[in-house]
């Protein structure tokens, strides 16, 4: 197996491949620019991204590149089966948490300090899309934040263009992974960390080709004044989510799907989270609680190969 590691999306990103050794260093490459491209499309954070020019469009019809039409398409389609608990549209809140810079500025310099007022909340339900000329209409005052589910979206086209080079392969972007085809070992090695101390491993997954994506609320945490917060926003509440369990790991056949599910999962916790997952009959998924016991959909530890106190 060969490996290229880097930082893009302000995460570490890691591309695996098996095969003859100059083609899969021409697929690295070729891989590296095309998430570099997608990047600077979809990030909240660059004024003149395509992304926040659909934001300033709100109210108005946005003509849409193929890239954003069909991540924010696939987004309205998740924002339904997940019950609205995955939600693009809470931008303002995430910056009125103080999440309105990139996380390395924010642990750096420390949040910004929330407005006296509440955060207006979008209203992603009263978008419309019109396919053949992809257009794109936001209801006024929307404010998409697109970061986990393109990042899946990403990590799943930048590994099938690592496929063309490639006889199986993998892209890992910070948890969202998707791999194309079945390495020589015969399954993905996937460690399940522990969301309280990265140096330790839960367990160990075997996965097929297809996705697995992560998400918790331990890792990108700031403190806002006296009040500590995390990035994955409650919809409901439009603060940090309040929840049992402190990660969430689905397995499924897309990564945007993984990705979405792992936050919905996870801002359900135990009490919801079944009833939600039930809403789509391919994925599995395995949470973390407070206590580090592991909880799971019915056949989620078919994928267990071994648990592990490392």
């Amino acid at each position: 197996m060969l490996y290229s590691e880097f930082t893009a999306m302000n995460t570490h990103i890691l591309l695996a491949a098996q095969g003859a050794a100059e083609r899969v260093a021409q697929g690295f490459e070729k891989t590296r620019e095309y998430i570099a491209a997608r990047e600077v499309q979809f990030t909240r954070f660059q004024e003149t991204s395509e992304l926040m020019q659909l934001n300033r469009a709100a109210g108005t019809w946005f003509n849409a590149s193929p890239e954003l039409f069909d991540v924010v398409q696939q987004a309205y389609e998740l924002h339904y089966q997940t019950e609205s608990l995955f939600d693009p549209s809470i931008l303002n809140a995430l910056e009125h948490a103080g999440y309105d810079v990139s996380m390395d500025i924010v642990r750096t310099r420390g949040a910004s300090q929330a407005p006296a007022s509440a955060a207006m909340r979008g209203n992603f339900r009263a978008t419309v899309f019109l396919p053949s000329p992809r257009a794109i209409w936001l209801a006024p005052g929307t404010r998409l934040d697109l970061g986990g589910i393109a990042k899946g979206w990403i990590a799943e086209h930048a590994a099938q263009c690592l496929a063309d080079d490639a006889n199986a392969c993998a892209v890992n972007a910070g948890g969202d992974l998707f791999a194309h085809g079945v390495p020589s070992e015969g399954a993905w090695k996937v460690a399940l960390e522990d969301p309280q101390d990265p140096e330790k491993t839960l367990a160990l997954l075997r996965v097929p080709q297809g996705a697995v994506a992560t998400s918790s609320i331990t890792k990108r945490r700031w403190k806002q004044g006296s009040v500590e917060r995390h990035h994955l926003i409650d919809p409901r509440t439009g603060l940090p989510a309040a929840t049992d369990w402190l990660s969430v790991t689905v397995i499924a056949p897309h990564a945007a799907v993984a990705e979405v599910f792992a936050k919905s999962l996870l801002i359900a916790g135990s009490r919801q989270a079944q009833e939600i997952a039930s809403h789509r009959d391919d994925i599995e998924f395995i949470a973390v609680d407070q206590d580090g016991k592991l909880w799971g959909s019915p056949h989620a530890k078919e994928y267990l190969e071994s648990k592990t106190q490392n």
